[in-house]
């Protein structure tokens, strides 16, 4: 589902088998061909912020604060150092964000589903349900 929403979306990326194809070790499963600006909940108040990712790794279950700080975030913190910050997103929901460590900032938390709109370099918006790029 990742991967097809991305593709609907024109986003050019690495699948963690092309990664690990070219020797690299520790993969997410995305690594974006370019960094992007996606809108997660901001974690002490209400509403949205923009933050630029470069991968993101998809976890099937609810991201817990224990399991998320034991497991997960460590995971996380190593894509963090190797390709830049990223975006872990739980298929099933998680924990309120200011019980999840974000490692520094460079790790966004989303749940449920792909982010709606991503931010190209460019300015150019990109809808999930659209074909069309929209400049801001």
């Amino acid at each position: 589902l990742l991967e097809q929403t991305l593709r609907r979306m024109d986003i050019p990326f690495e699948t963690e088998t092309d990664l690990r194809e070219r020797g690299t070790s520790r993969t997410p499963d995305i690594l974006l061909s370019c960094p992007v600006g996606i809108q997660v909940p901001k974690r002490s108040s209400p509403g949205l912020e923009w933050k630029v990712v470069c991968w993101i790794d998809s976890k099937a279950m609810f991201g817990d604060v224990n399991t998320h700080q034991n497991s997960v975030l460590p995971q996380a913190e190593s894509y963090v150092h190797r390709f830049g910050p990223g975006l872990v997103l739980y298929w099933f929901g998680h924990a309120p964000l200011e019980r999840l460590d974000d490692g520094h900032g460079d790790v966004a938390i989303s749940s449920w589903k792909v982010p709606e709109e991503m931010l190209l370099p460019t300015g150019a918006i990109i809808r999930k349900d659209e074909k069309n790029h929209n400049n801001i």
